[in-house]
């Protein structure tokens, strides 16, 4: 009796040992993986509203709406031959390279002057001087404010701004009639040929639009310069003004080299927000506008209503296709350049 309680407590022990190893090899693949508990739900996501219906697409591109035989890349053959298409790429790559040089130095040289205000809140701070402090915060909280306002205004009402200004009825047009009947503004305008016109079916009317643009997301790349100035050391700055260092070299050294970070996120961001700009255009324009501001979008569209599936998928893939390229040689010059 006695031997066989024994060896029944050697079998309890031994399963207790083996129940904890189990445990113990279970915590561990647990602690080991951790973080794809939570990417499987992004993931998931990303599958089957991103990657899935990509692939889709890129199938698409190799066979033929109408009867769905496969053609190969004629379809890809048709786009790059297609008139209406290489307007629009030409429009569209005009108008990234003139707008987001524009919005990225004028946001940085905005979000600076913004960052001293904030620096001199910080010195007023130290030396008990509260109001001075209150007035400089406010006053930074208050030009951000203003300047993330033009995000906040619908699309429809930036296209009722534009034909309040830019109408051959509206403001622009009648401050031009009044001008002109100045004698001396009047011969000015004369000289220049400035007449009363509707600006958005003229030259002009890309310099709406990247008014518009530029205006419009100005505020929302102030705030993301801003982190990135706000994540750099004062002491850096301090010591630099120690050791003699003037504004432009502080900037070239210092600021510059901390904000690149920073920089390839805002350059991403600021590249496929112009695309964005396809929604003020057609509400204001149509399908068919002034042929410098005809996009990528006007011809997908287009296509969409004369349902040419074929045609748009093709589209697709290539502008996927440079997007990707140009995403992967700016990360690999900001690296080699690191």
């Amino acid at each position: 009796m006695q031997s066989s309680s024994k060896k029944g407590r050697g079998w309890e022990i031994a399963a207790g040992y083996e129940k904890g190893m189990r445990m113990k090899r279970h915590k561990i693949r647990k602690k080991r993986n951790p973080g794809w508990y939570f990417l499987l739900p992004e993931f998931l996501g990303v599958s089957v509203f991103g990657l899935i219906p990509f692939a889709d697409v890129v199938r698409r591109s190799f066979f033929q709406t109408v009867d769905g035989s496969f053609v190969g890349i004629s379809n890809y053959v048709q786009v790059i031959k297609n008139d209406a298409f290489n307007l629009a790429a030409k429009n569209t790559l005009r108008f990234v390279v003139t707008c987001i040089p524009c919005l990225l130095l004028l946001s940085l040289i905005l979000a600076m002057l913004l960052q001293q205000v904030l620096i001199l809140a910080e010195k007023k701070k130290k030396h008990r001087n509260v109001t001075m402090e209150q007035f400089y915060r406010g006053s930074a909280a208050a030009l951000k404010s203003m300047y993330l306002l033009p995000m906040a205004i619908p699309a429809a009402s930036v296209v009722v701004l534009w034909k309040i200004l830019f109408d051959s009825h509206g403001f622009v047009n009648s401050a031009i009639h009044a001008l002109s009947g100045m004698s001396g503004i009047g011969q000015i305008l004369n000289v220049l040929s400035v007449q009363e016109v509707d600006w958005m079916n003229t030259d002009a009317a890309f310099g709406i639009l990247v008014f518009s643009y530029v205006w419009k997301y100005l505020g929302y790349d102030i705030v993301l310069w801003m982190a990135g100035l706000s994540a750099i050391p004062q002491g850096i700055y301090e010591a630099a003004d120690m050791d003699g260092a003037g504004k432009w070299k502080t900037f070239f050294y210092i600021t510059l080299p901390n904000l690149r970070p920073v920089a390839f996120t805002i350059v991403i961001l600021s590249v496929l927000n112009s695309f964005k700009a396809f929604r003020e255009v057609y509400m204001a324009a149509g399908s068919y506008p002034q042929e410098n501001i005809y996009l990528l979008q006007h011809v997908f569209n287009n296509w969409f209503q004369t349902l040419s599936v074929d045609k748009m998928a093709a589209a697709s893939v290539m502008l996927a296709f440079v997007i990707a390229v140009f995403v992967l040689l700016l990360e690999r010059s900001w690296e080699r350049e690191g």
